[in-house]
Order: C-alpha cells, then structure tokens, then sequence
C-alpha cells in the first residue's frame, strides 16, 4: 500500500490518495480543486475506485464533482451526512460566501461496513461528533481520522449537529482501542499515532 498526502485549499485540508501494486485506489476527502491531484493519479496511472468522505463539510467535498467525473469513481459518504452533499447549509460552505451543490452520493459508508479495493481492505468506523456522519477508515495500521481526532486536538463541536460529549466517547472507545502504533492520518494537519494522542492530546487525558 501506497499513501500520497496533499494539503489543499485554504483550510488546509488533508486529501489522500491510497493505493496498492496494482495501481487500485481511492481518494479521501478531496476538499478543494487542484491541479496536483489530477497529475498525480495521471503520473502514478492510478484507477480510482472511490472518492471516500469522512464527513460532509464543505472543506472536504469541493472537488467531488471534478474527481468523480474525471475518474469515474463512486462517492460514499455515511447516510447521516449524505444530505451535505446537496445542500450548503448541511455543507457549511454558505459560512464562506459559497453555494456547493454536488451530486448525490453513490453509496454509503456504515458502522463496520469493509471496502476492498484491489488488495487494500479498508473498515469503516462511524465516530460521529464533529458532524453526525463523521467516519473514520482503518486500514492495517492506518487510520485516516477525518476531523474526529488531529494530532494533540479534535474536531470542533460548534456546528450544527456537533456534539463534545458525543465525539469524545466514540475517540476513547472505538480509536483510543486501536494499537498505539496505529499511524493516523487526520483531515488537517500532521499525522500522529494513538499512543502519542494518548500522553500529549489534553483532550483526552484520563479518558481512556
């Protein structure tokens, strides 16, 4: 497995490519339009099966329709956050001066539900908190968290749907579970592993 990470748009929004030998993979979160990403799956010869969302901000859907249409992917995104897609004020974009509208997805992403793509496997774990959809996807020892948990932060709560406590009880129970060399990869930012979020996140100091 292969993991190309871009930093794109102004938010600083973590897109990823995944990929196993045989060139078969996915992008995570694409949340904004730009040109690296499109060399990138044309230089590597990728086959894009999915364009999987964490969540349904717009900071992370604003080159869905590019990508789907350029690849052929399908979008998955979990049912709770399903509506964003369609929506600015579910997206959030309408608080930046913006309408994103995008297509409905193709499928949906659910508590357990696996992905197997080529060699690459993915599960997804629903850790809703920061948005009521929100998702994480482990795959081996990679967690690509979305914005549930950054390195020595979380998600914010302050959005329609968001709930501390909510997001807080499915970090201790379903991530902080994973083994403490579990690489995780967030929607912004460094990546960081369990065991370190365990000792240094104050978010999380005597939660788990």
């Amino acid at each position: 497995m292969e993991i190309e990470k871009l930093s794109l748009g102004s938010m600083g929004t973590n897109c990823y490519l995944v990929w196993d030998d045989q060139k078969n993979g996915v992008i995570i979160d694409p949340g904004f339009m730009d040109s690296r990403v499109e060399a990138f799956i044309n230089k590597k010869q990728l086959k894009i099966k999915y364009i999987l969302l964490t969540h349904g901000h717009f900071d992370h859907l604003g080159a869905v329709e590019y990508l789907r249409n350029l690849t052929g992917a399908e979008v998955l995104i979990h049912k709770s956050d399903s509506d964003c897609l369609t929506n600015a004020q579910r997206n959030l974009s309408y608080l930046g001066g913006m309408s994103l509208e995008c297509q409905k997805a193709d499928g949906s992403l659910e508590e357990g539900k696996e992905l197997i793509v080529g060699d690459l496997v993915f599960r997804v774990i629903h850790t809703p908190g920061h948005s009521k959809g929100g998702v994480s996807l482990l795959i081996g020892s990679h967690l690509f968290s979305g914005d549930t948990l950054f390195n020595t932060s979380i998600g914010r709560t302050d959005f329609m749907d968001g709930d501390l406590n909510e997001l807080l009880t499915n970090i201790r129970e379903k991530l902080l579970i994973l083994p403490g060399d579990t690489i995780v990869y967030p929607g912004h930012g460094e990546n960081t592993t369990i065991a370190y979020e365990k000792l240094h996140n104050p978010f999380l100091q005597g939660r788990y």
